[in-house]
């Protein structure tokens, strides 16, 4: 069988261990969201009978929101689960995968999660939300493994049953707060939630490690229409040395473009400052937007978690956007939450491959991966290996085993690499002044 699972006791989730994970799930497990209302769906034509039952897994992702939506995570596994199954399926088994849209919303996301319990899904792979405190309970509950979110939210760094590809925001910003030491005044502009009250503490890690003071922290509204209060506060900040060039940092994922047109317009009037950011909130395709080598990124610093798009590594995952979904333009490789779903889900395969013919549930996953199975990503990041208590447990991320990220910079326009191969920022995280 490769959907139902057996049901266990569970205390308190932060304390599960592999053989204590399933539980009985609450009433409101037994909640599905309607596919009208949660923005459910599942890949038409990919069930079937090709030497077992259909291996069922999940992917969501915000989708038509006013702030962050991520389209080309859902689209991108309905693609992958066709060029799967038009290939025999993994093992010989047909992959089926739902989605749903968490709409940037608790209740949603809440939802999903849900309905991801009600359906005996094995998986969640490749998905992103910022609701963490909301999705997590029914996951847990039901034993679901969550494998490469997008690393938005800590409690993807400390769930037992969190596989990140990736570091997080955590790693980017302690990545880029090395690379700006050399900056003078440095103003971060973030988000004013919870996922943003996070931020300031990993940028000053790294901008501490070179020697640098922290950053000006400005919260700003995550869904604001402009930002023109934010960009002249940050220009005055940064520019108080005329001889010593100041960093702006803009952390606001989808919003990022809506606060560069402000600050495109309000530099005019102060000295010269840099531009940084991570990726996620710029990609090639944001920098063409907003003029390319003549625009506000031209020169920026960025970090990623991993190569640039342009990098052979990611032609295998070009491969299949081209033979399954060459006509939709939702999916952008370049697109971080695209590449992260790619990296999910061929750690998803490798660990089904490593099955045999053996039961594929949430659980057989779930020890396949605590039972310290080492999965090459073909050099896309260092091989990933979950352990319960990783080297960042000390400072709050027991499950970032990959703290990897690329320093990147727009020449001419493009996104390129700044220095060649990762950055480790394992020492810089653990030096962080992170209270969570």
């Amino acid at each position: 069988m490769t959907g139902r699972r057996r049901t266990r006791s569970t205390f308190l989730p932060g304390l599960l261990t592999r053989h204590a994970r399933n539980g009985v799930l609450s009433a409101g497990a037994a909640v599905a969201c309607a596919a009208l209302v949660a923005g459910c769906g599942v890949v038409p034509g990919t069930t079937g009978d090709a030497g077992g039952d259909p291996i069922t897994v999940m992917t969501w992702a915000p989708q038509d929101t006013k702030a962050t939506n991520k389209p080309g995570m859902p689209a991108f596994a309905r693609a992958y689960a066709r060029w799967v199954n038009a290939k025999g399926g993994i093992n010989g088994r047909k992959l089926n995968v739902l989605t749903c849209n968490d709409h940037n919303d608790s209740v949603a996301a809440a939802k999903c999660a849900r309905r991801a319990a009600k359906e005996n899904v094995v998986a969640v792979v490749g998905s992103y939300s910022q609701y963490a405190d909301s999705f997590f309970p029914s996951l847990e509950g039901a034993g679901i493994p969550y494998i490469g979110g997008y690393g938005i939210t800590n409690a993807e760094f400390t769930s037992p049953l969190s596989y990140p590809v990736n570091g997080g925001q955590a790693a980017l910003l302690a990545g880029l707060g090395s690379a700006l030491a050399g900056c003078g005044p440095v103003a971060l502009i973030r988000p004013d939630t919870i996922a943003g009250d996070q931020l300031p503490p990993l940028l000053d890690s790294g901008l501490k490690a070179g020697g640098h003071s922290p950053a000006r922290d400005q919260r700003a509204a995550e869904d604001a229409t402009e930002y023109d209060g934010h960009a002249d506060l940050a220009l005055r900040t940064t520019t108080t040395d005329p001889g010593d060039d100041g960093c702006v940092v803009p952390a606001l994922g989808d919003r990022n473009g809506t606060f560069m047109d402000s600050f495109r317009r309000a530099r005019e009037e102060y000295p010269d400052v840099r531009t940084a950011t991570v990726l996620g909130s710029v990609d090639q395709t944001v920098i063409d937007a907003t003029g390319g080598a003549s625009g506000p990124y031209e020169g920026s610093y960025i970090t990623g978690w991993y190569p640039v798009a342009s990098d052979p590594r990611w032609d295998a995952m070009k491969r299949v956007i081209k033979e399954e979904a060459f006509d939709d333009n939702s999916i952008d490789p370049a697109d971080a939450g695209v590449q992260t779903t790619w990296i999910a889900y061929s750690v998803f395969h490798k660990v089904v491959e490593s099955l045999g013919d053996g039961e594929v549930t949430a659980d057989t996953v779930t020890e396949a991966l605590d039972d310290g199975l080492g999965i090459s990503t073909g050099g896309l990041t260092p091989t990933l290996r979950w352990r319960f208590q990783g080297k960042l447990a000390s400072v709050g991320f027991p499950r970032l085993v990959n703290a990897n990220v690329t320093l990147q910079v727009v020449r001419e326009g493009r996104l390129v690499s700044a220095r060649k191969g990762f950055v480790d920022t394992t020492q810089t995280l653990e030096n962080a002044d992170v209270n969570y």
